[in-house]
């Protein structure tokens, strides 16, 4: 007698999607994959977006590109990836304007936690403040010194309205008591050149798309805005060392794809951005502009940004600033 095994529908369901999991993983990548990069080129954003765009070919294989998608805030670029496929082929790198745009926007085009997975904090640096040479400006007491001569008149340019450099310059003129005149730009890289071209007089932006044109003569570094000197520019003393007590604002990059995507994909990609990251060369690279590689798991991940979005919600609140 042949003994006949029935196995209930949902059973065989459940062992289909259970088989079907690490395959997506196998079968990844399947063609070129679209790194997001919701900024202009030239930026710390940028820039290690391509450090890992150059990286994963030799790590995993098959191509990858970077495409920068600038605008409000870095809202252009992640809402592509939000509404992407959820199959690992399109993916985002951007900033801590991630976790302010919720609360600097009375609109947005997605929902920060429901419509993306988190993969991985990728690094975390701090900011400079920059002038044109002809500023007559060493630091930032020098620089409140002559804010306060000349109120009002001043002018700062960043990636756009908004974001942290943007909230940076805000931080400073409140704990000062001077006032000077932000002027946003499409990305740092456009609020770079501005400032070498004598636009405006200064700007923030991140170590990493600035050590380059001050090391060449281009611009002056006025301070850096975390707790501690840049290494790469020894002499630059913090904000808060020239006559600021308290005051400090640091950054992070994070690697996010569309909600969704395979868990196997997710972790895959975790664990090879931080083999990147701590790979000899990227690790290099990444500590010689100002920054620290990270590579936190995808759970940490979601609640660091969680705590950030908390943080910059309090200081937008207070600041009354809103984008509509």
């Amino acid at each position: 007698m042949t003994n006949i095994l029935i196995v209930p529908p949902i059973v065989v369901a459940l062992f289909a999607i259970t088989a079907a999991a690490p395959v997506a993983a196998q079968n990844w990548p399947s063609r070129t994959v679209r790194i997001i990069s919701p900024f202009a080129p030239g930026g710390g954003n940028d820039t290690v977006a391509r450090f890992l765009a150059a990286k994963f070919p030799e790590q995993i294989g098959g191509t990858y590109v970077v495409e920068n998608r600038a605008g409000s805030g870095g809202l252009i670029g992640a809402d592509l990836v939000a509404k992407a496929a959820p199959d690992g082929h399109t993916l985002l790198i951007t900033s801590p304007e991630f976790s302010i745009n919720p609360s600097m926007r009375s609109k947005m085009p997605y929902d920060t936690f429901k419509d993306f997975a988190f993969i991985t904090q990728l690094a975390s640096g701090q900011f400079m403040l920059a002038s044109h040479p002809s500023v007559p400006v060493r630091s930032a007491k020098e620089l409140i010194a002559l804010a306060k001569a000349r109120p009002g008149q001043l002018t700062y340019g960043t990636s756009g309205a908004g974001g942290i450099n943007h909230l940076a310059g805000e931080l400073l003129q409140s704990m000062s008591g001077i006032r000077w005149l932000h002027i946003p730009f499409k990305g740092a890289s456009p609020a770079m050149i501005a400032v070498m071209g004598g636009e405006v007089e200064f700007v923030f932006a991140s170590t990493i798309g600035l050590v380059g044109p001050v090391k060449a003569g281009k611009l002056r570094a006025v301070a850096v805005t975390g707790n501690h000197r840049f290494a790469e520019l020894p002499s630059v003393m913090t904000v808060a060392e020239a006559g600021i007590p308290g005051y400090s604002v640091t950054g992070w990059y994070g690697f996010y794809a569309p909600a969704n995507t395979p868990q196997d994909i997710v972790r895959r990609l975790h664990e090879e951005s931080r083999r990147a990251l701590h790979s000899p060369d990227i690790k290099e690279k990444l500590v010689k502009a100002g920054n620290e590689p990270v590579g936190t798991p995808p759970a940490e991940f979601l609640v660091f940004v969680r705590a950030e979005v908390d943080k910059w919600a309090k200081v937008i609140k207070q600041a009354n600033l809103r984008i509509d």
